[in-house]
């Protein structure tokens, strides 16, 4: 299975979507084995949920979304892809990750100022060597992730990485680089 489907192949509509370069990062620090139990907090278009699910034909994905259009869009792109592995949870996190079984991976996008109660949650159901891996725009998630990881040292591995990607575009004759937002990768491992 291919690792990292064009962004222009996703139906989009207005909910943010994790471009190609930062999913093929983000899943490759997910270690995602075939079948693996996955929960994608915050999945917008489903665009992460979707790669995690052709890497784990024999496990499943819990795509959790508060919008609406994302719910559908989550639906749509699975369809899309012919992704079955997916189930949609209409809610926002930590409310909406009660009843998910055991993890071996977590992907946050989004945690709408709950990240210190999602990771709790999120840590009660990973399992030994399971992985979270939350991808961060504010220097704030940073922090918080960060004091997080470093507050629970006794439970978990982790690391930081930010990535700038910059896209070469065609003006006129010339190509010249568009930057992307950047984005921090933080990966913890269970211990």
């Amino acid at each position: 299975m291919n690792l990292g489907i064009k962004d222009e192949e996703f139906v989009r509509g207005k909910v943010p979507m994790t471009k190609e370069e930062i999913r093929i990062l983000t899943i490759a620090k997910a270690q995602i084995a075939h079948n693996a139990v996955i929960c994608d907090v915050g999945a917008g278009t489903g665009s992460l949920s979707i790669e995690a699910a052709r890497l784990a034909p024999a496990g499943h994905v819990y795509a959790i979304e508060k919008n609406p259009e994302g719910i559908g869009l989550i639906a749509e792109n699975a369809k899309r892809f012919g992704v079955e592995n997916i189930t949609v949870i209409d809610g926002a996190a930590p409310d909406a990750l009660a009843g998910l079984p055991e993890l071996d991976v977590a992907l946050i996008g989004g945690s709408g100022r709950k990240l210190s109660d999602i990771l709790d949650i999120i840590g009660e159901r990973l399992r030994l060597n399971g992985r979270i891996v939350a991808n961060a725009i504010t220097v704030q998630t940073v922090a918080a992730c960060l004091d997080y990881f470093h507050t629970h040292a006794d439970r978990y591995t982790y690391e930081a990485i930010q990535v700038q990607i910059s896209r070469l575009e065609r003006v006129g004759p010339y190509d010249m680089a568009k930057a992307l937002n950047p984005i921090y990768i933080i990966t913890a491992q269970r211990k």
